[in-house]
Order: C-alpha cells, then structure tokens, then sequence
C-alpha cells in the first residue's frame, strides 16, 4: 500500500525501464494479435471475443465486462461471428432467459490458430532458461495479484 511519502517519490531508473519494456512488449503482441486477426479476416475484438468463447460459453454481459465494452457492440460481433459460423447462440441451461454465445467448432479451430500464430515471444522466452521464465512468470503473477 503506497504511503503519502512513497506516493510522491519518483520511480527510479530501473523501475521506469521496466514498465518501458512492459509497454514495448504490450504494444508488440496487439500488433501481432491484430495481423494474425486479420489473416483470418477478424477484427482484433472479434478475434478477442472468439478467443475467450473457445473456452467456455459465456453470456453477453459477462462478454461485455471482459472486453470492457458496451453490450451493444457485444451483440454486433457476436452477430458477425455467427453469420460466419464461428459462434452460436444458445439457451442457459441455468436460466433459460439468458443466451450464452459459445464458439462451434470452427470457432474453436480458428481461436486455436490463432493462438498458435502468435510467436513473437516464443523463441525469446524459449532462449530463457527454465529458472529465468519461472522468474519471470512469478514476477508478472506478483504484479497482476
């Protein structure tokens, strides 16, 4: 918890060209995020949204919450997704008055590859050792807790 003192200090040197780097390696992993959406001619939003149906059905609200939006433009990517066959809508077995969307399984397949496509990062961190991607997987955990 910051204190009124540390709140008014200046990040040092290393603190500020770490969170640098973070913000270089965010911004290259939407830049490939968005190439490999449009090689499946997808959007970055509805790659995002087919990515987080392929693990489980999800209700519109609770898409709109995770990709921080509007449920409004939920429906419409939800409606693009499906004319394309990638994404359903179906009943909640929990609340029949509530429509999930779920990814069929071509939804699925692209989401996959998608996923796979994504290697920006992959011969980087595999020239890691083991001891140093545990490190580092500890250290991005800490600051996501």
């Amino acid at each position: 918890m910051a204190t009124p003192e540390t709140a008014t200090r200046r990040p040092d040197a290393l603190t500020l060209e770490v969170v640098e780097l973070i913000g270089s390696v965010v911004a290259r992993y939407h830049e490939e995020y968005e190439e490999a959406a449009a090689g499946h001619a997808l959007t970055g939003a509805q790659a995002k949204l087919l990515s987080l149906l392929s693990l489980e059905p999800l209700p519109m609200r609770k898409l709109a919450q995770r990709l921080k939006c509007e449920p409004s433009n939920v429906t419409g990517i939800v409606d693009r997704l499906e004319s394309r066959g990638l994404v359903e809508r179906r009943p909640d077995p929990g609340d029949r008055r509530v429509k999930l969307a779920a990814a069929t399984p071509e939804g699925r397949r692209v989401a996959r590859s998608l996923r796979e496509s994504l290697n920006f990062a992959r011969e980087p961190l595999a020239g890691l050792s083991v001891p140093a991607r545990v490190a580092l997987r500890d250290a991005l955990r800490t600051m996501l807790t």
